[in-house]
């Protein structure tokens, strides 16, 4: 009987060994980490960040017209000064700028989402190509996005090797012309919706 356990263990051991050597090979990449810290991923983020500039600097200024319009009725003196038809322009043009300052609101978090939205699946495009790139050269079976795994031991982490093929990528692009300013882009969107 001691045999027939110590060959079942030795056969179970030798069994399982080529399994484990043929598995698949596997690389994770954190997939925030190459938007925050490739060359495309600051790009995007200038990109949004010139956008959002842009769309806060009409709302401000937008807010600012409304508060002097508001002082405006607060001060009896200036509203004693004016006729009763320049007093219903002045509430007119309030009117009309609450309106403004809601839609401008409105484009401002619908334009951030899909901005937002676009540069995810663009900077998904970049990791994809770049690990495909990765995982041919170090005979991976496939690369998974790091947040879909609760554990992943670190020497699978090819994410530094991603980012060094976006940056190569980028630089490449970046010589032929083919990168685009979207901050431009992006920040004319406000006003045309605005003239609309």
């Amino acid at each position: 009987m001691r045999n027939f356990l110590k060959f079942a263990t030795t056969f179970a051991l030798t069994a399982a060994s080529p399994v484990v050597a043929d598995g698949p090979q596997i690389g994770v990449v954190n997939f925030a980490t190459c938007v925050t810290e490739s060359k495309a991923g600051k790009k995007e983020q200038e990109n949004m960040d010139a956008m959002r500039k842009q769309m806060a600097s009409l709302i401000e200024s937008t807010e600012k017209e409304l508060k002097e319009i508001a002082a405006k009725f607060e001060d009896t003196d200036y509203l004693d000064s004016l006729s009763p038809k320049g007093e219903e322009d002045l509430k007119i043009k309030f009117q009309a700028l609450q309106e403004d300052l809601n839609r401008y609101q409105n484009q401002f978090y619908q334009t951030l989402n899909h901005a937002n939205y676009l540069m995810v699946q663009k900077m998904g495009a970049h990791v994809a190509k770049a690990a495909e790139k990765i995982a041919a050269e170090k005979q991976l079976d496939y690369v998974m996005n790091k947040e879909a795994c609760f554990y992943i031991r670190s020497d699978f982490d090819v994410t530094s090797l991603v980012i060094s093929e976006m940056d190569q990528s980028f630089d490449l692009d970046l010589r032929a012309k083919k990168v685009v300013d979207n901050a431009e882009e992006a920040t004319s969107q406000p006003e045309t919706q605005q003239a609309g």
